[in-house]
């Protein structure tokens, strides 16, 4: 069942890069990004990369990774992969999955947590996102 809302952001893409497809794949998109929000309550810096290869389907399959730091020093870790399309306006809007991984007390109920996600990015790289637990 999908739980609370855990978390919210805003970014900005800071670069992306075509990577040749193997095997016959379709060539890969990796972008990087920067964001900053709240997760658990806590303000929040998210960094991360992901890639997403054109599905013959016309969706988006993607896969990621990144760190979020709080002003504190509270860090997490998060992997993630999700299914996207593309919008009308040239931006991409996305659905996936998250797991986490922390250390720090802030972050506790992240541990054996799965979040899912929603993310929104605009044509010129602008991109919002919000995070529930799912229990």
């Amino acid at each position: 069942m999908l739980g609370d809302l855990i978390g919210q952001e805003s970014g900005q893409t800071t670069g992306q890069r075509v990577v040749a497809g193997e095997h016959g794949l379709a060539p890969t998109v990796e972008t990087s990004f920067v964001g900053s929000g709240t997760l658990l309550g806590v303000e929040v810096n998210d960094m991360g990369t992901y890639s997403a290869r054109l599905r013959a389907d016309g969706t988006l399959h993607g896969e990621g990774q990144g760190i979020l730091m709080s002003p504190s020093g509270a860090s997490a870790t998060w992997q993630g992969a999700g299914v996207g399309t593309i919008t009308e306006s040239g931006g991409n809007s996305w659905r996936g999955s998250l797991i986490f991984t922390s250390d720090s007390p802030e972050f506790a109920a992240l541990r054996g947590a799965v979040g899912v996600f929603e993310w929104e990015v605009d044509a010129s790289g602008k991109a919002e996102g919000k995070f529930w637990a799912w229990k």
